[in-house]
């Protein structure tokens, strides 16, 4: 039985994270790297065309009751998305080591 297929997106804020992280990267490591973990988050993102609900709940949304959102991993980077209907909306490829709370309140929860 073939996999359901979903279209992914990435937000302007998504977009936005990927080229700062690149120019980051780039800057402070080697143009290498920084191409190295562009492919590396793009490939990660391009496995919620099938099953994108493998992805657990962020822990900072499910204490406070916020389960429409889910995560994947690509150490130590965080994707944070959505599903809704037939489509995967990524919304945060940020580092896993910030301030996650802070992040998510801003860029999810509008506060």
């Amino acid at each position: 039985m073939p996999a359901r297929r979903y279209r992914v997106e990435l937000t302007h804020g998504a977009q936005a994270d990927l080229e700062a992280l690149h120019a980051y990267v780039a800057e402070h490591g080697s143009p290498e790297q920084a191409e190295e973990l562009l492919d590396a988050l793009l490939d990660r993102v391009e496995t919620l065309e099938q099953f994108p609900e493998r992805g657990a709940i962020p822990k900072e949304l499910a204490a406070l009751g916020i389960t429409e959102f889910r995560q994947l991993l690509v150490p130590p980077y965080r994707l944070i998305y959505r599903v809704i209907g037939k489509a995967v909306f990524v919304s945060i490829i940020a580092d896993g080591r910030r301030d996650m709370q802070a992040l998510l309140q801003q860029r999810l929860l509008g506060s």
